[in-house]
């Protein structure tokens, strides 16, 4: 791997350790992202990453839980090989909905507690409605991605246009 792409590697994992991912498996999914076919042993990912077994062990089975990562094994292999899920990043959004719904439920007990009236019932109502419209639009948001990446698959595999990659703006 280049100095550059080692580098790549190690940003793309603190983005998602700064927003919430464990430190480690941030590592592995990035190392993972970057493999030419997207697919590393744990062996690899531990020569890649420089760290132990048991670390890419832990990384794996909460990349695994949270759908980000699958295992598979080639036929004739005694090695499992783990790779990125295609549609980890959907996977991952459209899974929020559970954290979502337990956020709105939580702020509507908070609610039952304290008086929307009072400062504390205020951000409490807050919350409520912002996890509810987060329920609300996300599911859709999924929908129209869908409906472009099927857009954009359809005009690469014709040759006509009819998405937006490329355009630098992402259909903004």
């Amino acid at each position: 791997m280049t100095l550059d792409a080692q580098g790549f590697l190690e940003r793309f994992a603190m983005i998602m350790s700064e927003s919430g991912y464990p430190r480690m498996a941030a590592r592995v999914f990035a190392a993972l992202l970057v493999s030419d076919d997207g697919r590393l042993t744990a062996a690899e990912l531990a020569e890649r990453l420089q760290v132990g077994p048991p670390a890419i062990s832990g990384a794996v089975k909460y990349l695994m839980h949270v759908g980000m990562v699958a295992r598979e094994r080639d036929p004739g292999e005694r090695r499992d090989r783990y790779r990125v899920d295609q549609v980890a990043w959907f996977t991952a959004a459209t899974s929020s909905d559970e954290v979502f719904r337990r956020f709105e439920e939580g702020a509507r007990e908070g609610l039952e507690v304290f008086d929307r009236d009072t400062p504390v019932g205020a951000r409490l109502e807050e919350i409520r409605r912002f996890f509810a419209f987060l329920r609300r639009e996300v599911p859709e948001l999924m929908n129209r991605w869908r409906e472009l990446e099927a857009r954009e698959v359809t005009a690469a595999q014709t040759g006509r246009p009819g998405g937006v990659r490329g355009r630098g703006d992402h259909g903004h």
